[in-house]
């Protein structure tokens, strides 16, 4: 069973704000454990911040490992002049890097790629990067395909342009990762 944290719960928050935070936070817990609480109670009061020392420390962790916004910009312009067999092949090989087993797809199928990890395969579609408007239509070729090769997901590769309402809809509900903008540029730039 795979746990997922609630989007809008107090440890996702403070995951996605800057690092700092998160020590603010403990800190104003400790300083008010140390006004209100008795000296005797004043170690369990500030033990209440622990899980939020926690949080800070991945999130730190996981900012000081992002690729800083000036990268992410230069990587999204290169993207968005490359041709079709360039971009494949620089997620493939941001793939391999990443631990998987990737195999390119014939030309005229709904998915580009299959990637392979621990026994399990994604499809990947990510022809359509440079689309204004992404539709429902790619999404549902996609399922289709992940169906009719029994695969475990699918990933939706949008650099440009923005998904439709249905479209957004169809991915969450059908199980299709959607990588979009700085998503795209922050997998290529990752390192291993």
């Amino acid at each position: 069973m795979k746990f997922k944290m609630a989007e809008k719960s107090l440890f996702a928050m403070l995951l996605r704000s800057p690092w700092w935070v998160s020590f603010l936070v403990v800190g104003l817990i400790v300083m008010a454990a140390g006004a209100l609480l008795p000296k005797e109670y004043f170690v369990v009061g500030a033990l209440a911040g622990f899980p939020i020392l926690v949080v800070g420390c991945i999130a730190a962790w996981k900012q000081l490992r992002a690729p800083n916004p000036a990268r992410v910009a230069e990587m999204l312009d290169a993207v968005a002049s490359m041709p079709w067999r360039s971009f494949a092949d620089t997620l493939a090989a941001a793939w391999t890097r990443a631990g998987y087993a990737v195999e390119r797809l014939p030309a005229n199928g709904a998915a580009d790629l299959c990637l392979t990890q621990d026994g399990r395969t994604t499809l990947v579609s990510a022809r359509r990067w440079k689309a204004a408007t992404h539709g429902v239509e790619p999404l549902r070729e996609l399922h289709a395909a992940i169906q009719a090769r029994g695969s475990s997901g699918g990933i939706y590769v949008a650099t440009h342009g923005q998904l439709s309402d249905n479209a957004r809809l169809f991915a969450r509900d059908h199980g299709i990762a959607v990588l979009q903008g700085d998503a795209v540029a922050v997998l290529l730039l990752s390192q291993r």
